[in-house]
């Protein structure tokens, strides 16, 4: 089996066979990855289709001097924020659930589910930020070099998206230690 430099300077010659090779093994990280940053799976899916074309038809400008996977999820979040912004100016007000039972069920399953709670409370880059490193396991400067952002920016943001979510979720745990509904 090749190694993932070897498939990559297969696929800068032109290779699909090994670019394929790629494909497979980033593509369940990444649809992880984009379902936390499109509002549904039908924009994660477009938008992982659009990284991986645009990811074939620029593997030539890919610098190995740098990670793979940075310069591809970097791909990935630009693929997302375009098709969010396509979607956030056709998408029609949704009615108001306030009410619905249904809806506090959602809720208090939210708070049992860390990521969930995570796209809920953080910002969309902090979000990224956290998922980069607690799943996909990138280090602060990947980070950094994937979000386009300063390093400094990438080690505050995570330690405040940790402090954010650590007292969220304490909190939820204390609400159904005394039996309070979540809400």
């Amino acid at each position: 089996m090749a190694t993932e430099e070897q498939l990559i300077a297969l696929a800068k010659e032109g290779s699909v066979p090994a670019f394929s090779e790629l494909v497979e093994s980033y593509q369940e990280r990444l649809i992880r990855f984009l379902l936390g940053r499109c509002r549904n799976r039908a924009d994660a899916e477009d938008a992982i289709q659009d990284t991986f074309i645009n990811a074939y038809r620029y593997i030539g400008s890919y610098n190995p001097r740098w990670r793979f996977s940075t310069w591809l999820f970097r791909i990935a979040l630009r693929n997302a924020a375009r098709i969010s912004q396509v979607a956030e100016a056709t998408i029609d007000d949704i009615p108001d659930i306030a009410g619905d039972p249904l809806e506090a069920c959602i809720v208090a399953s939210e708070r049992e589910n860390l990521w969930l709670a995570a796209r809920r409370l953080l910002s969309a880059d902090a979000y990224s930020a956290m998922w980069l490193r607690y799943v996909e396991d990138m280090s602060v400067k990947d980070i950094a070099r994937t979000l386009e952002r300063p390093m400094s920016w990438t080690k505050v943001t995570l330690m405040r998206s940790r402090r954010r979510l650590s007292a969220e979720l304490a909190s939820g745990h204390e609400a159904a230690a005394n039996g309070e509904a979540y809400g």
